[in-house]
C-alpha cells in the first residue's frame, strides 16, 4: 500500500466530486505529464482572470450580472489553484523543475 504522502492529487475530480489520486514515482508518466499541463492551463486563465477582475473593478461596474458572472469566475479559478497547490505541497519538485513545464 503507498502511503498518503507518495499519492499525487491530480487537477480534476471523479465522476462523483471526490478527489482523484495518482500513485506513482514515475513523474515522466503520460498522466503525470498530463497533470503538470492541466495545472499549468489552471494557473495561467487564474492569471489572466484575474487581471480581467482588476480592470472590471478599475471601470467602477454597477452591472451586477457582470460581478456576479466574475465572482463565480474567480471562485473557480481559486478552488484550482488551492488544488495545483496542495497537490505541489505534497510532492517534492526535483531541482531545476518549475511544474508545468
Amino acid at each position: 500500500m503507498t502511503a498518503q504522502d507518495e499519492l499525487r492529487l491530480l487537477p480534476w475530480t471523479g465522476p462523483d466530486g471526490k478527489p482523484c489520486y495518482l500513485s506513482t514515482g514515475d513523474r515522466g508518466g503520460y498522466v503525470s505529464r498530463l497533470a503538470d499541463h492541466i495545472e499549468a492551463y489552471q494557473l495561467g486563465m487564474a492569471s489572466q482572470l484575474l487581471e480581467h477582475a482588476g480592470q472590471v473593478l478599475d471601470d467602477d461596474t454597477e452591472d451586477l450580472k457582470e460581478l456576479h458572472l466574475l465572482a463565480a469566475q474567480l471562485t473557480s479559478a481559486l478552488r484550482d489553484v488551492l488544488r495545483v497547490a496542495t497537490s505541489r505541497g505534497r510532492r517534492p519538485v526535483a531541482p531545476g523543475h518549475r511544474g508545468g513545464d
